[in-house]
């Protein structure tokens, strides 16, 4: 047998998240001050392959947020992330002759500085969609306000990702076949698109293939950092030139996640087999990858609005919290399904939530290990120790008398 060592997790700092699966449920941890193990507090929808989660977005605001999820069966729905309420929910259908299943979404954004509820939608045929809908008392009224605006972000290939600039005046796309291309959302034209590497010394020429992209900075949308299938990791700076500034290799397997950080340079990343690191983008230097290896693809990453913290989930079924700064792990939970998407809830505050409680009856259909907590494992084990240790000395009693009378 090898040997195995278990590696001990410090645990979190306050924080509350949200997870998307792939049977369409929405799951809530929190950590406290008290506790600083993540558990499960909420759980909402029931699980449906159909409404499987494929994309979503946050608008974390202090008043009224909202949570938007693309599913697959080509409903849009909108939440409410204080307590899973559905406040709209229209289709996306565009062409009615094509199947949700055939023109799956890979992008959605909710838009934060508009009052209105505005979203940006995109599907793996390049089919692109702005529009406004009205969030109502009742979900059954919802509708759309106004005439959305379509257009086709990509002659051939499959779309697989779009992101929105921080400022929300400019989305990226890109994909197999797909170079990443830049859309001024105002005027819905294209204003940059690259140019793909030229061929190595031996004269082998790379298939464009990108799999994820974000914005270096939310405050400048010249700089664009790339993920693709043959794992590499490129820095694009669009008012320089159309190829990459910098690019390189990690590891072995496709980049599926990328995050930027607050400080405008460093990036987070993670590939096909569970490897998540950190690079200074500048330079292109390793900063180092995270201690604890995850045994599925990473599907998600996302970076805490304050706290030097990051979480990770993928297809290994596990959320993980890592500390930025150490790279280490801080905790891990486990959720049942394949993971989506995570999000932070920047408006949570440990003070609030501690006074309100959550109501155990809400929480059904989860295991003891998604509730069970470090202290009630100890003492478990210690009633058993303690248990034990009654039936050996009550044997040994036995076996004396025995002897007593074979003796007599």
């Amino acid at each position: 047998m090898p040997r195995t060592s278990a590696v001990e997790c410090p645990g979190c700092p306050p924080v509350r998240a949200l997870t998307f699966d792939v049977l369409g449920l929405v799951k809530v941890i929190e950590a406290r001050e008290k506790q600083r193990t993540p558990r499960v507090v909420e759980k909402w929808g029931e699980p449906d392959s159909s409404r499987c989660v494929l994309a979503a977005s946050i608008n974390d605001r202090k008043s009224d947020p909202l949570v938007a999820v693309a599913r697959k069966n080509g409903l849009i729905e909108v939440l409410s992330p204080v307590n899973g309420d559905v406040r709209a929910s229209i289709s996306n259908v565009i062409d009615a002759g094509i199947r949700c299943e055939d023109d799956a979404f890979v992008g959605l954004h909710l838009f934060k500085k508009q009052r209105s509820c505005t979203l940006l939608t995109c599907t793996t045929k390049g089919n692109a969609r702005l529009q406004s809908i009205e969030v109502p008392d009742s979900p059954l009224d919802s509708q759309s306000s106004g005439s959305p605006i379509n257009w086709n972000v990509c002659a051939s290939g499959s779309i697989l990702f779009s992101k929105v600039g921080g400022n929300e005046k400019y989305a990226l796309f890109g994909g197999k076949n797909v170079e990443v291309n830049v859309w001024d959302l105002d005027k819905c034209t294209k204003t940059w698109t690259a140019k793909s590497p030229p061929k190595n010394s031996l004269g082998i020429f790379t298939p464009t293939w990108f799999t994820s992209a974000t914005f270096l900075s939310k405050d400048d949308h010249r700089k664009i950092v790339a993920g693709t299938n043959s794992h590499q990791v490129r820095l694009y700076d669009i008012s320089a030139q159309r190829r990459p500034v910098i690019s390189f290799d990690f590891r072995e397997t496709p980049i599926k996640a990328v995050t930027e950080d607050l400080d405008g340079y460093t990036i987070h990343f993670g590939n096909g087999s569970g490897d998540l690191a950190s690079v200074d983008i500048r330079t292109g230097k390793l900063l180092g990858s995270f201690i604890g290896k995850c045994s599925g693809c990473i599907k998600s990453i996302a970076r805490h609005p304050e706290l030097p913290l990051i979480a990770s989930c993928g297809l290994d079924c596990y959320l993980r919290f890592w500390d930025i700064k150490t790279r280490q792990l801080l905790s891990a939970v486990f959720l049942k399904q394949h993971l989506t998407n995570v999000f932070f809830d920047s408006n949570f505050s440990d003070e609030g939530v501690a006074g309100s409680g959550v109501d155990p009856s809400r929480i059904e259909g989860q295991d003891v290990s998604e509730v069970l907590d470090g202290n009630e494992e100890e003492t478990v084990l210690l009633k058993r120790k303690k248990s034990s240790k009654g039936k050996d000395e009550s044997e040994k009693l036995k076996v004396k008398k025995r002897s007593k009378k074979n003796h007599r």
